[in-house]
Formats: C-alpha cells, structure tokens, sequence
C-alpha cells in the first residue's frame, strides 16, 4: 500500500490536477459517477458555470504518495452565496449575520448544481483510505481557517463519506430524495405488475396519453447534435427562470458535455408537428441512471412523467441498471414508483456560537426526516402490499 506525504496541494482549475491523476481517484465500473469526474468538473469550470465570477471559486485539494503521484483528491469550492447547492443553510446564515458574524465566504465539497450523491473524498485504490480522507479534511479545515471561512459543508456525500465524517466531528445532516430500485425486471411491464391494480391503471393512462400527443426520441452519444442541444437549452432556461430565476448552466456547457460526455448523456425529447417542445436530461453512472434537467415549451398532459420518470425506468431496465435517481424533492414522484430514499451531508462551522444550535437542529431535523420517510413509504407506496 503506497504512504501518503503529508502536505496537501491547493488548486484553482481542476486542470492543474489533470484528467488522469483526478481521474485515479475516481470509483469506476460499477460503482462510476459522472458528477465527480474529471470531464464533467472541468466542463463546468470550462464553461464559465462554476468559477469565482459565479460565486464557486474552485479550490480543490489534491495528497500525494510518497513518488509525487496524485493519491487522493477532493472537489471544494469556496462560496459567496448558497445558490446551486440543494442543501439549504440560509437560515444559518441570516441568523449568524443578525447576530454580527460573516457566513460568508464559505467552503463547498460538492458537485455544483448536482443533488447526486457520490464519493466526496476520493482516494485512489492502493492508499489508505481512511488516511488519505483525514488528510483531505485537515486540509480543508486549514484551508477555512486560512481565508477565515465560516464553514465547511460536504454536500450529497455516500453514506460511507457521511458516517466518517460525522466521526472526525462534523455535524451529520439527513434529507430524502426518491429513487426508484430495480429488483432485476425484464421489462416495464414486469415493474407495473409489482404495482397496486389503480397505481398501475394510472401509470398506463398517462403514458398513453403522453404518448399519444408527442413523438418521443432518446438520444446517446454520437447521435447527439446541436439541433438537440440548442432546443433542450431553451428549454431549460424557459422552466428555469420560471423555477428559479436564474439558470446555473450556460449554453457552452451543453455543448462541452456533448463533445466530452456523449456516451454518459441520455437525452429523452419529445417532438410536436415537427418541433421540439420538451426534453429531459439524463446521465448514466455506472449502476444508475441521473435525472438532472428538464424543461418544456408547451404544456402537454402527463408528459414531465413520461419524459422524467418512466422513460428513466424503461431505459434503467433496458441497460439493467439498479437505480433511478430522480432529483430533489417532489413527493408526486411515490406515486410513480419512486421511493423515499435518504440523502446526507456533513458540515463543519468554525464558531462555537454558530455550531451548537445547529447542532441541536440537526439532531431534530434527523428524527423528523426519518419519521417522514417511513410514514409516506407505509402510506404512499404504489407497490402491492405483500412486495
């Protein structure tokens, strides 16, 4: 097993890492996540999307074994605002300000823009794993300190990230998501067969109905063009500024992931009188498919479920994928098959004053969580009571 130097390297572009050493460090076959790839962190810092101008300033840190080589990495960013990050902490931070602290900046170990969860401390295979990940968090502690930073917060991370973390001190966060789980069906009948009689009624209504008003197209890798991407663009900045006033993801970005990520892109678009009118974005891990976008340009009955969600199984069964991940929040995804599942983050806050109550918070805001999750999986679930 190769040991580590102790010194921690700070990095303002992924690039000074570079795609091989990153990429080292990155889980791959099964167990691959497009969201902390190299190519996928670099398009967003390429594009203009993730950089200081935007309020994410990159700071990634990097350890190296004891031959120079990259052995460990960990993406972090340093935030000016909270925007972009679906973890929500505004509460903490307008109340620290009334009270005369400065929330911000603030560092960010994250995806950006992605409510995916995934390794966060990522550690090639031949180190010390537990090591190397307490050698990545002392130096994002140092860092915070350094540049006088309120806090650390590491968003989305895997369980294994969030149950270590919360060892070494940081205060344990827990959400819910809705995921969707693959037993091993054949089909998309197969699936609807494991549903209560209505739910499965419902299912099949609305897709005929989607169906029947659309020509529906999934496009991957080389099939991917321009026309899709200009047309699903203008999608997504049409519900996006409905939803959240200011879209994250520039044009150049869409255009970057088709050129760099085709073969992880799953592009779902729906067409009308030969015009594009709606699309969702999808990328494919290595035992997961990732609803990440979508957006419309006429309101069709049922056709966000079409395109978000039972295209997304149809395709997982197909590539016999385990998962659907399908975003954060909404609950009308139970009802489509999608589950309570539970999604974490850590934080670590530098100022006693702050922490404590926060602390406090987060050990109510668990057991609620966990409340809420198993009362609507028992109340809400479409699949037959004896599955």
């Amino acid at each position: 097993m190769s040991g580590l130097k102790a010194s921690v390297r700070i990095h303002r572009r992924i690039s000074e890492i570079g795609k091989h050493a990153w990429n080292d460090c990155v889980p791959q076959g099964s167990a691959y996540n497009p969201f902390i790839s190299y190519d996928f962190l670099d398009i967003l810092e390429e594009s203009g999307c993730a950089v200081e101008r935007t309020g994410w300033g990159p700071q990634h840190l990097s350890v190296c074994d004891e031959d120079g080589q990259t052995a460990a990495v960990m993406p972090l960013y340093q935030k000016t605002h909270s925007q972009g990050e679906y973890v929500f902490d505004w509460s903490w931070a307008d109340a620290y300000e009334r009270a005369g602290g400065r929330y911000y900046p603030k560092l960010q170990c994250a995806s950006p823009f992605s409510p995916v969860t995934g390794p966060r401390l990522l550690t090639r295979p031949d180190v010390d794993r537990d090591l190397a990940r307490r050698t990545l968090l002392g130096g994002a502690l140092t860092l915070c300190e350094r540049l006088n930073a309120s806090s650390v917060h590491v968003t989305f991370p895997n369980e294994d990230d969030w149950r270590f973390l919360g060892k070494q001190g940081l205060l344990a966060r827990q959400d819910q998501q809705y995921h969707w789980l693959n037993p091993g069906y054949g089909d998309f009948d197969d699936f609807l067969a494991a549903l209560s009689s209505n739910r499965r009624k419902t299912i099949r209504r609305e897709r005929r109905d989607a169906q029947a008003a659309v020509e529906i197209v999934s496009v991957t890798g080389k099939d991917i063009t321009e026309d899709h991407w200009d047309a699903f663009f203008g999608f997504y900045m049409d519900t996006g500024g409905r939803k959240w006033g200011r879209p994250y993801l520039n044009r150049l970005f869409f255009s970057l992931l088709g050129e760099r990520m085709a073969d992880d892109v799953l592009l779902v678009m729906a067409r009308r009188h030969g015009r594009w009118v709606a699309g969702a974005l999808n990328l494919i891990g290595g035992d997961c498919i990732y609803g990440r976008n979508w957006g419309c340009v006429e309101e069709i009955p049922f056709l966000h479920f079409e395109l978000c969600y039972y295209q997304a199984i149809e395709h997982a069964i197909r590539l016999k994928l385990p998962r659907v991940e399908a975003g954060a929040q909404g609950q009308h995804k139970i009802a489509r098959g999608y589950l309570p599942t539970p999604v974490y983050s850590a934080h670590w806050i530098a100022d006693p004053a702050l922490r404590e109550p926060v602390r406090r918070y987060l050990d109510q805001e668990r057991a609620s969580v966990q409340g809420e999750m198993d009362w609507l999986a028992e109340e809400y679930s479409p699949f037959r009571k004896e599955d």
